[in-house]
């Protein structure tokens, strides 16, 4: 399955002037990176991949549509994958954008 172009697109508006982005095709869908550092994507499979600090995974996972990302059969520490129902309105999707930008911005540049 493609990523949702529609979906990368408003990615594309809600990442709009941060400084050091970048666009990568990744996971079979579009990375957004900063610094070198995946933030969100457009998954291949639907909805967004969105990189987190991995302490932050236990609250995250509460809100509606957020899984811990498998890969493989093994979750991964860091990564949330976030269903595009929940991710419809331009303030939802801006808040996981936010969220994997600013912990991309934590880390240090590739």
């Amino acid at each position: 399955m493609a990523y949702d172009e529609q979906l990368a697109e408003r990615i594309r508006d809600a990442v709009d002037g941060e400084p050091g982005l970048s666009e990568k095709r990744m996971f079979g869908g579009l990375a957004f990176l900063v610094g070198g550092n995946m933030a969100v994507a457009a998954s291949g499979q639907g909805g967004l991949l969105v990189r987190i600090d991995p302490a932050d995974a236990g609250s995250l996972t509460d809100e509606p549509g957020a899984a811990r990302m498998e890969m493989r059969g093994r979750e991964m520490d860091g990564w949330l994958r976030v269903d595009g129902e929940a991710v419809t309105g331009a303030e939802s999707l801006q808040r996981w954008v936010d969220i994997g930008v600013q912990y991309a911005r934590s880390l240090p540049p590739k």
